[in-house]
């Protein structure tokens, strides 16, 4: 007899292989339905598709991202399929990112086109039921690291935020209700009524 008991969604692998850019660029071509990233040192990252409340989650994240950039035009908002060429090597791709209007005007169109070779100004990781928390702490820092000015790590199942800031010690906050984008999104507040 066949169950009919939902899958559990898996958590990311990771696997110590050596890749070259242009053999990393192949894998994640040809393989659309996973997300991919490296490690700094090299390390593949493979993610599984979400699950329906992260993916609900996260378009509701990614919509109010892009209306405030709509009425803004101060930059370019990207959703969790743009990748990101960090300074330090790695290749990331953050639930949702912002950009600049001179640091996406700096690139060249096959820059835009590609992986995207700097760090975006503001980023998001939206924790899902399956991720660890320590390795998305990780990579918030990491960005911050590699010149992002303001990260938010939302942790919808304990109703927790993680804002990392440059040069700045994390600050925790406990079920808000909204978000600042701060200086960095000038008037950007991201309602957190429909993510929680």
């Amino acid at each position: 007899m066949v169950s009919t008991a939902p899958l559990p969604i898996a958590s990311c692998v990771t696997l110590k292989i050596a890749l070259s850019d242009q053999q990393f660029i192949q894998l994640c071509q040809d393989n659309r339905d996973l997300k991919f990233e490296r490690t700094s040192p090299g390390e593949l990252v493979i993610m599984p598709p979400t699950g329906g409340n992260t993916g609900r989650r996260n378009i509701k994240l990614t919509t109010q991202l892009e209306i405030w950039n709509s009425q803004n035009n101060l930059g370019e908002a990207l959703d969790s399929s743009t990748g990101f060429t960090l300074p330090n090597g790695a290749d990331r791709s953050p639930d949702a990112s912002w950009l600049t209007k001179e640091h996406w005007q700096s690139l060249t169109l096959t820059e835009q086109e590609r992986f995207v070779p700097l760090c975006p100004d503001f980023v998001v990781e939206l924790r899902s039921a399956s991720d660890p928390l320590a390795p998305l702490q990780t990579k918030l820092q990491e960005y911050i690291d590699n010149g992002s000015r303001l990260g938010w790590l939302i942790d919808p199942k304990r109703q927790v935020v993680e804002i990392y800031r440059l040069g700045q010690a994390t600050e925790v906050l406990q079920a808000p209700t909204q978000l600042s984008g701060e200086d960095v999104l000038p008037g950007f507040m991201l309602d957190l009524s429909t993510i929680f």
